[in-house]
C-alpha cells in the first residue's frame, strides 16, 4: 500500500514538471518571467488602485465582456475559492486577480507569454463576501470584470 502511495506522488510529479518543462521549451512560460522579482508593493497595497498601480503601472480599467471569470456564487470555505479567468483580448499581457473584501486585495498576478491563450485558474483566500475582480492588461489598456462571492462562515450560510 505505502509503495502505491509513493510510486503515485512520484508520478504526478514527474508529470508536473514534465509539464512546466514543454511549456518552457515551446516558449509558453519564459524561465526569466518565471523568476521574475516579486512585486512586494503591489502585495502589500491596503486599496485596489494601490495594488494595481504598482502591478500594472496603472489604476483606471475598463469594464469587459471579453473577460469571463468562473467563481461559485457561494464559497463555503473563503480559504480556497476555485477562480478561473479567460479573455477573448488580444495581446493580453497580464492578468491581476483581486478580492475587493480582503484587507490586501491583491491575491494573484500572471504573465502572458507571447502566444498564450489568456486562460488561468488558481485558488485564492477571500477573508469575506465581495467582488472577486479580474483585470487584464491587453494592448497597453487595462480591461475588468467582476462576480460576487459569497463567503460563508463555516459552511452554515452565516
Amino acid at each position: 500500500m505505502t509503495t502505491n502511495i509513493k510510486r503515485r506522488v512520484f508520478l504526478k510529479g514527474s508529470v508536473a514538471a514534465g509539464t512546466v518543462g514543454i511549456a518552457v521549451g515551446a516558449g509558453l512560460l519564459a524561465p526569466q518571467a518565471v523568476l521574475a522579482a516579486w512585486p512586494k508593493a503591489a502585495f502589500e497595497a491596503k486599496s485596489i488602485d494601490d495594488a494595481l498601480k504598482n502591478a500594472m503601472g496603472d489604476a483606471s480599467s475598463s469594464a469587459s465582456d471579453a473577460i469571463k471569470i468562473k467563481a461559485p456564487d457561494i464559497a463555503e470555505n473563503g480559504a480556497v475559492v476555485p477562480v478561473s479567468v479567460s479573455a477573448s483580448l488580444d495581446g493580453a499581457e497580464s492578468i491581476a486577480l483581486l478580492a475587493e473584501g480582503n484587507a490586501q486585495p491583491l491575491v494573484a498576478t500572471f504573465a502572458m507569454g507571447a502566444g498564450a491563450l489568456a486562460d488561468v485558474s488558481t485558488r485564492i483566500k477571500m477573508g469575506k463576501t465581495s467582488d472577486v475582480i479580474a483585470i487584464v492588461k491587453a494592448g497597453g489598456k487595462l480591461h475588468s470584470a467582476r462576480k460576487s462571492v459569497k463567503v460563508t462562515i463555516g459552511g452554515c450560510g452565516g
